[in-house]
């Protein structure tokens, strides 16, 4: 199986990878521009990514590509429509950097809180200003609200905890049953969150639900000096809102993620937000300690292995949570070359599309038992046809609940 590795990664995995069999080509400073002519010069199997994006040209250009794998937790750099559409599976590998991720949200956090970035760039130019940089506000008794409490807002949390701080949270799955166990206040929407927060870490996945989740209204609701941190991604915050309550009301931002970064490790980078006072911005590197490439890397040779091994893929991301099947289709039969043919022959002849299926062996591997989804229902004269099979054992039909 070949292996294309379009950014940085741990040589371990690299040797964990050629040990399974694979033929690896690892060129870490590949773009979102070059990356199409090299999946066409080398035409992988697989492809692991880390920053670089992964367009629909990308994707076409592969005749045997077959899985992506987002070598993080975040895969919204992959055009994963057009994957889905070319029957490639997409897969990533979360909770496995939410460490190193709450790391650099409290140091976003101790940053717009100290100013450290600002105290270091007057000390460089030869300016001592103690007066200005002893005014911090301190955090200890504040509230911290998280924004999306998922593994990386949990650890977020326990840090917040250490600094003495009122935790509070809303997430799309959490439940007062569930922040009562936690130890966590319970928010109902973003907004009531917005108002009651000192500090207010974002950790929400990217998706339609969460553009621009941080908006005009949530900014509006913010407190005067409150502290925005966002290491998710930039869509989810409207930037002019945030820049119009930086300043009004004196907030101050951590950003890792932006609107507009480059396609790869490195390029220009032109983006207003970073040049108002009181943000305090990384690029893009919450999930870049030694520790946490080390675990991604063993996570995307663990998906990989399964794949070679199996042909199944953990943590897929586009596999249909559900599909146009209304009919189940039984089909207990022996386990004998050309049955299956045979059903799936006599279905096509019906106009009957298979959505999904599954071949059950029994010990010993005499009888089997396909349990086949069908988009509509088969007459009796086509199961008859299937069922004149001499290795047919028995046809069964029953709708499929919702």
């Amino acid at each position: 199986m070949r292996v294309l590795i379009a950014d940085k990664f741990e040589a371990a995995g690299v040797e964990a990878m050629t040990r399974l069999g694979c033929a690896v080509e690892l060129q870490p400073d590949l773009t979102a521009d070059t990356l199409a002519a090299a999946i066409g010069e080398h035409d992988p199997d697989v492809l692991i990514v880390r920053s670089t994006k992964v367009t629909e040209a990308a994707i076409d250009s592969g005749k045997t590509l077959s899985l992506i794998v987002r070598a993080g937790a975040g895969y919204d750099t992959i055009d994963v429509a057009a994957a889905s559409a070319r029957g490639i599976f997409v897969a990533n590998c979360p909770g496995k950097n939410s460490i190193a991720v709450a790391e650099l949200v409290w140091g976003l956090i101790l940053a717009c809180d100290r100013r450290i970035p600002d105290q270091t760039a007057e000390l460089r130019d030869g300016k001592w200003n103690k007066k200005e940089y002893a005014k911090a506000r301190g955090l200890y008794g504040k509230t911290l609200g998280i924004l999306g409490l998922g593994q990386i807002g949990l650890e977020v949390a326990e840090r917040g905890r250490a600094f003495g701080m009122k935790i509070i949270a809303w997430s799309r799955s959490l439940t007062q049953e569930k922040a009562d166990a936690l130890g966590i206040g319970f928010m109902s929407h973003p907004i009531n969150l917005a108002k009651a927060a000192d500090v207010i870490s974002v950790n929400v996945a990217a998706n339609k639900d969460t553009a621009n989740l941080i908006d005009e209204s949530f900014c509006d609701a913010m407190r005067s000096g409150a502290y925005l941190i966002n290491t998710s991604r930039g869509s989810v915050v409207d930037e002019a809102a945030l820049a119009k309550a930086i300043r009004e009301k004196g907030v101050r931002a951590g950003l890792d993620v932006f609107a507009n970064e480059p396609g790869s490790g490195t390029g220009d980078f032109d983006d207003a937000i970073v040049k108002e006072p009181g943000v305090y911005g990384t690029h893009h590197v919450g999930a870049s300690t030694d520790q946490a490439q080390l675990a991604i890397a063993e996570e995307a040779v663990r998906i990989v292995e399964a794949y070679i091994s199996n042909g199944e893929v953990p943590n897929c991301v586009n596999r249909a949570a559900m599909t146009p099947a209304t009919i189940l289709l039984t089909v207990r039969h022996l386990n004998k070359p050309g049955v299956l043919a045979h059903v799936f022959y006599t279905l096509g002849q019906a106009g009957i599309n298979v959505e999904e299926m599954e071949n059950i062996i029994y010990d010993e591997a005499k009888a089997a038992c396909a349990r086949i989804q069908l988009d509509d229902m088969p007459d009796e004269e086509h199961l008859n046809t299937i069922s004149a099979n001499e290795h047919v054992l028995s046809v069964t039909l029953a709708k499929i609940r919702k």
